[in-house]
């Protein structure tokens, strides 16, 4: 039983059989020939819109460190996320979060009035919201995202799963900020997870991807492998090299990142110049006590200001600031601000002074020193 540490570091303990090298190869080839009697060589691999040697290791990296039982790589994350909603079928009812993502809920709502879904968006402020938005033998899918972008509100996975199996729905969790490195939300009743693989999990900033992991190769996956080989949602080769590269490194970076978060988080707490640092390992966020429960080893590198003043006030802040670069994406080594009410369109519920950080590996005290510069 290895840590799961070890396993990305390694890249799942590769050595190349043929020549001893210990760096995976990038497998470009589209199409993969047959023997004599007409049979695959290898009897995997036929055409790469059905997997290509270079996705089938990092799917099993990603399935060993989610503790599934399979995952799949996707041209990007909304890419695995519409592979996994096609397969609802008519009339079906999913519940998810009404502040999460954004481009999830945009999703979600297109999709609601193409396929004739069922969408209940709820406030998960309120206590119980998402058990009375469930309806017994209508709702198929409890989307969630915990931490939720970009307030970073924490859903309880363990009593979510509870609550929709007992109405016979799916769970999937978007755990894309939170990383296997601090929560396994199969281990806690999730029925699959999603990762925007471009985020933490390459954490370079170059590359699209998406990974879905699975607990159980039921019917419901089977349909969801036969969505991405229909649609042809599958990545290069180059990316997915680029993203078992990055995975070699998660767990040092992840680390990193969210020590730096809780200190930047903890020096601005109290600043008379925010209204409140939200972040779920401080002890006034309102799920700290979930997130110390459900996550190990930190509580993530994302966190929001809201500054006293509102819009142009925190878009001023955000300029003043050095080594932050303003800029879209987060999880990459590199430290990033952005005033998410620019970006976001007005129906959005997102604060108009909140600035989202995420917060990369460099040397903590120098993040600090920028922010309070920027402050004032």
């Amino acid at each position: 039983m290895l840590h799961p540490a070890t396993i990305a570091a390694q890249a799942g303990h590769y050595i190349d059989k043929s020549t001893g090298a210990i760096t995976p190869p990038i497998q470009p080839s589209t199409t993969f020939a047959r023997d004599n009697n007409y049979a695959l060589i290898d009897r995997k691999h036929s055409y790469s819109r059905d997997g290509n040697p270079t996705y089938a290791q990092v799917e099993q990296v990603m399935a060993t460190l989610e503790d599934g039982a399979q995952a799949l790589l996707f041209a990007s994350g909304m890419a695995a996320i519409t592979a996994l909603l096609q397969t609802l079928e008519r009339g079906a009812h999913v519940v998810a979060p009404a502040r999460m993502y954004y481009g999830t809920t945009v999703w979600l709502n297109q999709l609601s009035q193409r396929q004739d879904i069922q969408l209940s968006l709820v406030d998960i402020s309120q206590p119980d919201s998402i058990g009375q938005a469930i309806v017994p033998g209508e709702t198929r899918l409890v989307w969630i995202e915990t931490p939720a972008n970009p307030t970073w509100d924490i859903i309880d996975i363990a009593a979510t799963a509870k609550l929709a199996h007992a109405a016979g729905a799916k769970v999937c969790v978007d755990s894309t900020v939170a990383t296997p490195v601090h929560t396994k939300a199969l281990n806690h009743g999730a029925d699959m997870v999603f990762h925007s693989a471009t985020k933490y999990l390459n954490g370079h900033s170059d590359l699209l991807a998406g990974v879905l992991v699975t607990k159980e190769c039921a019917q419901w996956w089977q349909q969801i492998c036969a969505a991405r080989h229909d649609a042809g949602a599958v990545a290069s080769a180059f990316e997915a090299w680029l993203l078992l590269r990055g995975l070699r490194t998660l767990f040092i970076r992840v680390h990193r990142a969210s020590q730096s978060a809780q200190r930047i988080a903890t020096h601005l707490e109290h600043h008379a110049k925010l209204e409140r640092v939200l972040y779920p390992g401080l002890t006034d966020h309102p799920g700290h006590a979930i997130a110390k429960r459900q996550m190990q080893n930190g509580f993530g590198g994302m966190l929001s200001l809201c500054v006293h003043g509102g819009s142009e006030q925190a878009v001023a802040v955000a300029n003043r600031l050095k080594l932050f670069v303003s800029a879209t994406s987060l999880g990459g080594v590199e430290s990033l601000v952005e005033h998410r009410a620019t970006v976001e369109p007005p129906e959005s519920k997102v604060p108009e002074n909140l600035l989202r950080l995420s917060i990369g590996i460099e040397e903590s005290e120098d993040l600090i020193a920028d922010l309070d510069q920027a402050l004032g």
